[in-house]
């Protein structure tokens, strides 16, 4: 096997792998202080899922560049 294609390969796991893992990082915190929010002002459930949502956009953008990565765009 080539080392450039290995090195391509790490390179993209590490594109989906670190944002994932910040990701789920992320969405613990918020999650949980989302449920103390709720608890307190139920009318407040749009903006905790927008909050929850939000760092789901890292991982789409590891994605992305990991497929560039891959596919040499």
């Amino acid at each position: 096997m080539n080392l450039e294609k290995v090195l391509m390969a790490f390179a993209a796991a590490l594109a989906i792998g670190l944002p994932a893992l910040a990701t789920a990082w992320a969405q613990s915190k918020i999650g949980s202080a989302g449920a103390g929010t709720l608890a307190e002002k139920p009318e407040l459930s749009a903006t905790v899922i927008i909050m929850i949502a939000i760092p789901e956009t890292m991982v789409i953008l590891g994605f992305v560049v990991a497929a560039m990565i891959l596919f040499g765009v």
